[in-house]
């Protein structure tokens, strides 16, 4: 055994041998990468524009001048925000297990996808004052980039509100396969996959960074959903560089097993800066994925120090329709799980099992690609807030088992203090 071991060494031939490629003055991947970087003036211009646009002031000046109507309720979620009329962390634990010790050192982050539109969070955050619940502490966002840009300025009010409210968010970038540059996809219908999952073909990485450095640089975007194993080494190659960007690896990679997970983090942890920080801040295993394999990428994870730096997003439950057999819900597997392995969020992409099947409209993952436009035509929009507004409702059944359990949780840390 300890011969087959050491026939995995990895040699320093080896490695000067990648980082002659690396740096290669004559390897293009790396040049067009490098030209597109320069476009934007280099990493330390392009991290001083995101955050300055990324400010709260800035982002709500910028609302002010196109008179958008989100204003006024980023106004109101401050002034709740401080009066404290969200309730407090200790009070809403104190509620669910009396007085028990919480271990706070596996906390699970609760989260929820997909925010589509900004008055969703409204609405979500006036639930949680009148029943005394928890807002999540990580949302995700799939709507186009282009389209949530121009609608009255949405982008910039989801941007605003997850800095007031002391939350974590992911935004999807326009640039993947589903604008047709993937042949293997007739639509978002074929979007589950067989070749290459969604897709980002040719010189599509390049197009992916170009995308996300315009919405760096110009709201302070610096998270975004990952699906590629070439933009995913962009990434990785971005931050290396010195720009601080963020990603998550969507659940569309199909990172189902421990060799897969190896890859990933094997990956993170080379192209990792001296402080041991990474690009890597979020990892979206596969539904197929069990407890044991969330141990086994646990140990690989700690290993690679990169227990603290990388979270495993895990779906607790799904959209009813066009992506899992139903009924899928995994929170007693989570909660078995969360005593064991720290940094773990629990995604909520559906609401419960038992309550889709009696909706007129159960929530489906293909309504993620509608145009806003089309939604409002077919009369759908109150339909897909009540989609929203039921994976609101499992997050809670979530962080009641949890805190039950012993276990804490991650909400969004400056409503709930």
């Amino acid at each position: 055994m300890a011969d087959l071991r050491n026939a995995l060494k990895i040699s320093n031939d080896r490695i000067e041998e990648i980082n002659a490629l690396l740096t290669d003055p004559n390897n293009p991947t790396v040049n067009e990468l490098l030209n597109v970087i320069e476009r934007y003036g280099g990493p330390q211009e392009i991290n001083r524009r995101a955050a300055e646009a990324g400010r709260l002031e800035n982002l709500i000046t910028r609302l002010e001048k196109v008179n958008s109507p989100y204003v006024k309720d980023l106004k109101w979620l401050i002034e709740q925000r401080d009066q404290n009329a969200f309730i407090s962390m200790a009070d809403y634990s104190r509620q669910i297990n009396g007085s028990a010790a919480l271990n706070l050192k596996n906390a699970v982050t609760l989260e929820i996808s997909a925010l589509q539109y900004f008055p969703w969070l409204i609405s979500e955050a006036r639930r949680c004052i009148q029943n005394g619940e928890l807002m999540p502490g990580r949302f995700i966002r799939v709507r186009r980039m282009a389209e949530q840009e121009t609608d009255n300025g949405d982008l910039m009010a989801v941007a605003a509100a997850m800095r007031i409210m002391g939350a974590s968010y992911v935004e999807t970038l326009d640039t993947k396969g589903t604008d047709g540059s993937n042949v293997h996809l007739g639509g978002a219908e074929t979007i589950t996959g067989y070749f290459g999952g969604i897709g980002q073909p040719n010189h599509y990485p390049l197009v992916w960074a170009d995308e996300f450095l315009k919405y760096y640089t110009t709201y302070g975007v610096r998270q975004v959903l990952n699906i590629n194993p070439g933009t995913v080494l962009v990434g990785y190659l971005m931050h290396r560089l010195g720009i601080d960007n963020e990603f998550k690896i969507s659940v569309f990679m199909g990172n189902d097993n421990p060799f897969a997970i190896l890859w990933t983090l094997l990956t993170a942890r080379l192209f990792s800066r001296a402080d041991g920080g990474t690009s890597l801040i979020g990892f979206n295993l596969s539904n197929s994925a069990n407890n044991e394999t969330l141990r086994q990428a646990a140990y690989l994870r700690r290993s690679l120090g990169l227990e603290s730096v990388v979270r495993f997003e895990h779906h607790i439950t799904e959209t009813w329709k066009s992506i899992v057999r139903q009924p899928y819900n995994r929170r007693a597997e989570l909660v078995e799980i969360a005593k064991e392995v720290p940094n773990i969020s629990a995604k909520h992409e559906g609401g419960e099992p038992e309550i889709e099947t009696t909706l007129a409209h159960p929530s489906d993952i293909l309504d993620y690609f509608l145009a806003k436009d089309d939604a409002e035509k077919t009369g759908l929009m109150p339909a897909l807030e009540k989609n929203y507004l039921e994976k609101h409702h499992s997050v809670q059944l979530t962080a009641q088992a949890l805190l039950q359990a012993g276990i804490g949780v991650v909400c969004a840390s400056r409503l709930h203090r």
